[in-house]
């Protein structure tokens, strides 16, 4: 069992770093780096074996397209450097996975605009790339959006983790992207992109079971060496119109850091080896992870 970290962005408005929107936690990067540290090394106290850089932000959808040109690979430097810092300050081994998020926009496959992949992508490669042990595509809605990810990564020999968003209400029983492909479909494949890890995230845990399922049973059936790992939010479903941190909707109750910790025993008994949170999800929550399943 590997234990991840949680959201970012929630954790930096409670330490204190300036936020807002559309900036959302790519401002703390800039005005209040030292809350960025802080934010990674309390996930770190709390039990995480790997930190997520805080480069979810760092696209033009949140930062706009001036600044994005002007600053984007700036950021993404910082993002690492920062995750990087507090990674190897850790009296444990930490491993920092650089965050390639949603380029145009999360929950909405539908604002893929794959001629500027390369245009979006490459700041955020060039600027993480000598900080981070690994790469993480997180919160994906479609294939095209990983397949296109994949196709630009260096040559480095750095593992390649996908994590896919999940439709918030399973209504036919099949598990699906946000964009409708199945679960099933993605898993086959990413599997042949050499990935290391799949993961699930920023998702409702009601749906999340199923998905594990799912790839647990293509994973087999195809013989790969690929971990499973799982990271949901902790707000309730959102709209099919809705763009993730459009706002900071309210957390549900039922995931305190013990409502949660059911969840993720069930997860790590269908199979999950790499469990941690998304938005909503806290130190606390990490610390009960940690304690009960690691």
């Amino acid at each position: 069992m590997v234990i991840l970290d949680g959201g970012m962005g929630r954790e930096l408005q409670r330490s204190g770093a300036p936020f807002r929107q559309p900036e959302w936690s790519a401002l703390a990067l800039s005005e209040a780096p030292e809350v960025v540290v802080a934010v990674h090394s309390a996930f770190i106290a709390a039990g995480a074996q790997v930190i997520t850089s805080n480069s979810y932000a760092v696209v033009p959808f949140h930062i706009g397209e001036e600044r994005f040109a002007q600053e984007g690979l700036e950021l993404a430097c910082a993002a690492g450097q920062l995750a990087r810092k507090a990674a190897d300050a850790s009296s444990h081994p930490v491993k920092v996975a650089g965050s390639l998020p949603p380029l145009f926009g999360s929950y909405r496959p539908d604002l893929f605009q794959p001629e500027r992949v390369t245009e979006v992508l490459t700041p955020l490669l060039k600027g993480l790339g000598a900080h981070v042990d690994l790469w993480l595509a997180e919160t994906q809605s479609s294939l095209a959006e990983v397949q296109a990810i994949h196709a630009h990564l260096p040559s480095d020999g750095k593992p390649f983790w996908v994590s896919f968003t999940l439709e918030d209400e399973d209504v036919d029983g099949v598990p699906r992207l946000r964009s409708g492909e199945t679960v099933a479909d993605a898993v086959q494949a990413v599997a042949k992109m050499n990935i290391a890890a799949l993961l699930f995230n920023c998702s409702q845990p009601e749906v999340i079971g199923a998905a594990v399922d799912v790839a647990k049973s293509v994973i087999n059936r195809l013989g790969a060496d690929i971990a499973i790992g799982v990271y949901a939010n902790a707000f309730p479903p959102q709209p099919k119109e809705a763009t993730a941190n459009d706002g900071l909707d309210e957390l549900r109750e039922d995931l305190d850091p013990f409502g949660y910790l059911e969840w993720a025993k069930d997860w790590q008994q269908r199979g999950a080896s790499l469990i941690g949170g998304c938005c909503g999800i806290g130190p606390e929550h990490i610390a009960a992870l940690k304690q009960s399943l690691a």
